[in-house]
């Protein structure tokens, strides 16, 4: 038994700079390509929708930037977020495991999310723009970029994808609560919006149609620039905050984590607890295993190809190599509406390909039973989202269990259930449905895949 449940740093151990895998990676990520030329894209090709400074994050290549005093600043409504050990999880499992987790719920928004959102609206205001237009899936990624146009006084236009507009009518009103303005994705705004009703007028909607809405927002406004809660380079970036802070903590618990879990749809909570410990192990060989965890409806990691692909629907975005299912691929309704996404981030599938990470998909039901279990035993609701993370720590901690080995097991809370008590409910009385994929609909979409000569 241990006497320390929570790990905590003061606020002046926030992070003073970012963590940059590419600098310790064995061989470089692919290029983005442009579409058009089957180029590499430059900076000129992004500058109608991103500000300066972060693309040029995006190809950066030294290990550390330097973190914004203004983020920072903002940083400390919630950073450094606290490490817990998971000690009435580990009764109720009798596990000889440890397990920790860094719990990202504790942001205003409830989620990882607003580690991004904040440098991204201060990277825009300081670029003269005014307008931002973005997606969000379950509705965190909208939220938190709701919250960071209110703290920089940035208007906010957010494509939520139907099926969990439908879904979460509290996430809805809490971005708008913030300020920002909430339209159900595929909407009758956009021409590629239009072009999907026309197809499907009760479309579910998905991230790739939302993103397509925001982007042809962005690209067709001068004063209005396009934000992305994950999948990309400099997202991945500002997330690295979380296993930064994770790294010294971990240190005050006085262990090393064997494995370390995050939940995977495009990428960035993922990357945020992982890439800092990867690090550590490129450059200085602390061994340890990287898990992520995806959803079965959905499983890009497991069931994808590693190919270059657009980004969203419409093929308004660069091509990038990702492990992907498609642009057209439409994932089935399920509650984790945050990793309903085709694609997954360059930097982490690379890092897939390197041999660098694991992957594992799960159905929905056994996530559920996860979370249920951590909720009553640690207290708190997991996003449906997160519980897939859960849902491994669980299996990882049963598995030492079975071994007779003790073994040290920290995953990514990455943001809390509370705005989507319906999956819970459903989940509560059985009407949760483990859903799969359309394998033909899934090859239709594969075999679709651009032809790029540099493959």
């Amino acid at each position: 038994m241990t006497d320390t449940y929570k790990f905590l740093l003061p606020e002046n151990r926030i992070p003073r700079a970012w963590y940059n895998i590419a600098a310790d990676l064995p061989a470089p990520p692919p290029p983005v390509l442009h579409p058009g030329t089957g180029k590499p894209i430059g900076p000129d090709d992004l500058a109608a929708i991103f500000p300066m400074e972060l693309i040029k994050q995006e190809v950066a290549t030294e290990r550390e930037i330097e973190i914004p005093e203004p983020v920072r600043e903002i940083y400390k409504l919630w950073r450094p977020a606290p490490l817990h050990r998971a000690v009435r999880l580990e009764r109720a499992l009798d596990t000889p495991a440890r397990i920790f987790y860094k719990y990202e719920g504790v942001s205003p928004a409830g989620s990882h999310k607003p580690n991004t959102a904040v440098a991204q609206a201060f990277y825009n205001r300081e670029a003269g723009i005014r307008k931002l237009a973005t997606e969000t899936g379950a509705g965190q990624w909208g939220s938190s970029l709701a919250f960071a146009g209110s703290i920089f006084g940035l208007e906010v236009k957010v494509y939520m994808v139907k099926v969990s507009y439908n879904q979460k009518p509290y996430r809805r009103a809490l971005m708008e609560t913030y300020g920002a303005t909430c339209i159900p994705s595929p909407s009758m705004e956009t021409a590629a919006g239009r072009a999907v009703l026309a197809q499907n007028p009760d479309s579910n909607g998905s991230l790739g149609i939302a993103i397509s809405e925001a982007v042809e927002i962005a690209a067709q406004n001068p004063d209005t620039n396009y934000a992305l809660g994950s999948v990309l380079n400099h997202v991945a970036l500002h997330q690295t905050v979380i296993g930064l802070e994770a790294i010294e903590q971990m240190e005050m618990a006085g262990f090393w984590p064997d494995v370390v879990i995050g939940c995977a749809g495009g990428g960035s909570n993922f990357a945020g607890i992982a890439f800092p410990f990867l690090g550590l192990k490129l450059r200085e060989g602390k061994d340890v295993r990287v898990l992520a965890v995806e959803p079965a409806a959905c499983p890009t990691l497991t069931r994808g190809s590693y190919a270059y692909d657009f980004g969203d629907t419409a093929h308004l975005t660069p091509l990038m190599k990702m492990h992907t299912l498609g642009s057209s691929f439409m994932p089935p309704g399920f509650h984790a509406g945050g990793l309903r996404y085709h694609g997954m981030s360059p930097l982490v599938s690379h890092a897939k390909e390197l041999g660098l990470i694991e992957a594992k998909a799960v159905h929905q039901n056994p996530c559920f039973e996860a979370g249920l279990l951590f909720a009553r035993s640690e207290g708190i609701v997991p996003a449906p989202e997160s519980t897939h993370a859960v849902r491994a720590a669980v299996d990882e901690a049963l598995a030492a269990k079975a071994e007779g080995k003790p073994r040290t097991i920290l995953f990514n809370l990455s943001g809390h259930g509370h705005f989507d008590m319906q999956a819970y409910t459903d989940y509560l009385s059985g009407k949760l449905e483990d859903r799969d994929y359309d394998a033909a609909a899934l090859q239709a979409s594969l075999d679709a895949l651009p032809q790029v000569a540099a493959e």
